[in-house]
């Protein structure tokens, strides 16, 4: 499984996320959003995204924290 994770500095939340994936042995690829050509990739992916973290398994956006700790309970 590939991991694709949408940062910022400072977000509690992304250091939270990046951690769950560490535990679950997924290898990530960080992408700073306050790069505007990153966040702008961001938004071309999911127009709606609000929040970081944003993240993506396989391709496929999961969403933020929240979302990818429910994924891994299934």
């Amino acid at each position: 499984m590939k991991a694709e994770i949408y940062t910022r500095a400072g977000c509690g939340y992304c250091v939270a996320a990046k951690q769950l994936l560490v535990k679950r042995n997924i290898g990530f690829t960080e992408k700073d959003v306050s790069r505007p050509e990153v966040m702008a990739e961001l938004k071309q992916r999911d127009p709606a995204t609000r929040t970081v973290p944003q993240i993506f398994l396989d391709g496929r956006h999961i969403g933020g924290f929240d979302d990818l700790s429910r994924h891994f309970s299934k």
